[in-house]
Order: structure tokens, then C-alpha cells, then sequence
């Protein structure tokens, strides 16, 4: 398997992808999957940040994908980062989700990023926790009932990584 950046050549799969986390799972909160436009403006806007988007590519089909973007738009969220992690329902618990956030993590820290945060959907969601977990993340807080899906309510859970020197020194 291959890690690489994401091209417009792999939208078709990116929307693919996502679109049955949106009808199927809670690991998102959108309820409307995202066209292929919409899709390519936003990787246009993480890449044209200088962030990652990554594909996992095995045999020349795409099995995920994960990028990075500033937590929030404030500059004081300037070296902090945000993930997002998306498979194929047919690869999920593979290894891949793991391998893409291992190497957006080293993108991230290369880029002077400090702090890498994961906002999972659904506390129920086991899959991504431990994924997290076994990276070195930290649970940091939990959002009950912050979201309303598939006629139920849905926890986000908050978990942080330190990147580098993390908060031990200024950038």
C-alpha cells in the first residue's frame, strides 16, 4: 500500500468514500453527502493551505483517506490541527486508518503543527477511539448529545496528541 497526496483524479473515489460514512456511520454529522464539486473545494482548500490530504492506494484503488486542517480559523489555533479519517467499509480494522493518520502525523509536525486533535463522532465509535488511542492520543473531552442522528442522539468525543515539542516550548 501507498501513501500519497490526494489529486483531482481521486475525487470519484474521496465521494465514493465518504458518502457512505455520511449514510451509514456517526463518525460524521453531515447528513447529505457532498457532491464531487463540493468535494473538490474541499481538498483545494486543505492543499492550497499547504495541509495534507492523503490516499491510501492499494493496486490502484483508493482504500481511504485522511487530512489535516488548522482546528479553527482564530490565529491562535495557528499550530493546532484537526483529522479526518475515512475507509472503505470493506478495509475497515486493516490497518489503514491507522497507517494514514500515522503519516498525517508526521506531515502535521513537519509543517510546525504542535497539538493534533481528533473530533470522533459517536462514542460508540470504538474503531476510531482505538485507533487514536494507539497513537498516542489522549481522551481530552466528551460532548454528550451533541448531535442528533439516524433518530438518535450522538456524543462527540474530543482526543489530543502533542506534536514535537508540543507545548514544552514556543514555535
Amino acid at each position: 500500500m501507498i501513501f500519497r497526496d490526494a489529486t483531482a483524479a481521486d475525487l470519484p473515489a474521496l465521494v465514493a468514500i465518504y458518502a457512505h460514512h455520511v449514510l451509514h456511520g456517526t463518525g460524521t454529522f453531515e447528513e447529505v453527502p457532498p457532491d464531487q464539486d463540493e468535494m473538490a473545494a474541499r481538498l483545494a482548500k486543505v492543499q492550497g493551505h499547504g495541509w495534507a490530504w492523503l490516499v491510501a492506494e492499494d493496486e490502484g484503488e483508493v482504500k481511504g483517506f485522511a487530512y489535516f486542517a488548522a482546528l479553527r480559523d482564530r490565529s491562535a489555533y495557528r499550530f493546532s490541527a484537526e483529522d479526518s479519517i475515512y475507509v472503505r467499509d470493506d478495509v475497515r480494522g486493516q490497518g489503514v486508518g491507522k497507517a494514514l493518520v500515522a503519516a498525517l502525523l508526521e506531515r502535521a509536525e513537519a509543517a510546525g503543527f504542535r497539538q493534533m486533535f481528533a473530533v470522533v463522532g459517536d462514542s460508540d465509535n470504538v474503531g476510531s477511539i482505538g485507533l487514536h488511542l494507539s497513537l498516542g492520543f489522549k481522551q481530552v473531552g466528551l460532548l454528550r448529545a451533541a448531535g442528533l442522528k439516524f433518530g438518535r442522539w450522538v456524543d462527540v468525543v474530543y482526543l489530543q496528541r502533542s506534536l514535537g515539542a508540543g507545548d514544552k516550548t514556543l514555535p
